[in-house]
């Protein structure tokens, strides 16, 4: 792993009007929270900048992010992607992109589960906790009033066993009363089967289908689009991004993500605070 210091040269030519030319085409996956905006959920122009230039440029820019369509769907548009792919729900939810299509976009792919033994299993272990559901229509279904930006509607208030009763593509789980040591140690204890999950920056929760990370999703994109393995480039932060890092070609950690994440990247950039993404967006040019 290294720290990144300098820009570096990439090329830039634009597959919609070179279709048959993809040697110097990237696919850069873009976390969002914690790399593309901050805690406050604000983008510095720098960062929009640089991320636009990369679009121009011709390359496959990509969200790839935990939230909700709904929740993705603004960053999608302050960037200024009009085509291509996107991938939500840590991978549960791909969408084409495409200014002819109902609304721009079009779902291509969605993972679902059956979200009950999870949920009976944390919340005999974590019964203080709140929990949150997007179901197979985008819904959200919740217990205990809990709202979230990253969901992108207003969760109806449900009660727990209409929840378990519930196809999901998204659980989120959430303790105020929990370190995140203490939801490891607990999701270490339940042992939970047949779902992917990851843990955050506080006691929070998500799950989703077996498999499913965002990881699976960009590579189904990368085949489609026929890209290299050694074209692909990832930012994150996060716990729920370290398959991504892993999976790139080259994967960049942001410099206040937690030690595990910074050990599964091939570089580090500069915190979110000091417009990390972009850096590495121009080192693309």
């Amino acid at each position: 792993m290294t720290m990144l210091t300098e820009s570096s040269v990439a090329g830039n030519d634009d597959r919609r009007e070179n279709p048959n030319n993809n040697d110097t085409r990237l696919m850069v996956a873009l976390d969002v929270d914690g790399t593309l905006v901050n805690h406050d959920g604000h983008m510095s122009p720098a960062v929009r900048n640089a991320a636009q230039a990369v679009v121009a440029a011709g390359h496959e820019v990509m969200i790839a992010t935990g939230r909700s369509l709904n929740a993705t769907l603004p960053i999608i548009e302050l960037i200024g992607i009009e085509h291509g792919y996107a991938v939500c729900c840590n991978g549960g939810v791909t969408l084409r992109l495409h200014p002819e299509l109902d609304k721009g976009y079009e779902i291509i792919h969605k993972a679902t589960f059956n979200p009950a033994p999870a949920l009976r299993a944390l919340r005999e272990r974590l019964p203080a906790a709140k929990y949150a559901l997007e179901d197979e229509d985008g819904n959200f279904l919740s217990t205990e009033r809990f709202q979230d930006a990253s969901f992108g509607v207003e969760a109806v208030g449900v009660d727990f066993q209409t929840m378990l009763a519930a196809t999901a593509v998204r659980v989120v789980v959430f303790s105020t009363d929990n370190t995140p040591e203490e939801f490891n140690e607990a999701i270490r204890h339940i042992g939970l089967a047949g779902v992917t999950y990851s843990v955050g920056w506080t006691a929070w929760l998500d799950i989703a289908a077996a498999g499913v990370t965002k990881a699976s999703a960009l590579e189904n994109l990368r085949t489609r689009l026929d890209i290299g393995p050694e074209q692909t480039v990832a930012i994150g932060d996060g716990r729920n991004d370290i398959e991504m890092l892993t999976w790139a070609g080259r994967g960049v950690a942001m410099g206040q993500a937690p030690e595990e994440v910074l050990a599964a990247a091939d570089e580090v950039t500069l915190s979110v605070h000091d417009d990390g993404a972009a850096r590495v967006l121009h080192s693309l040019l």
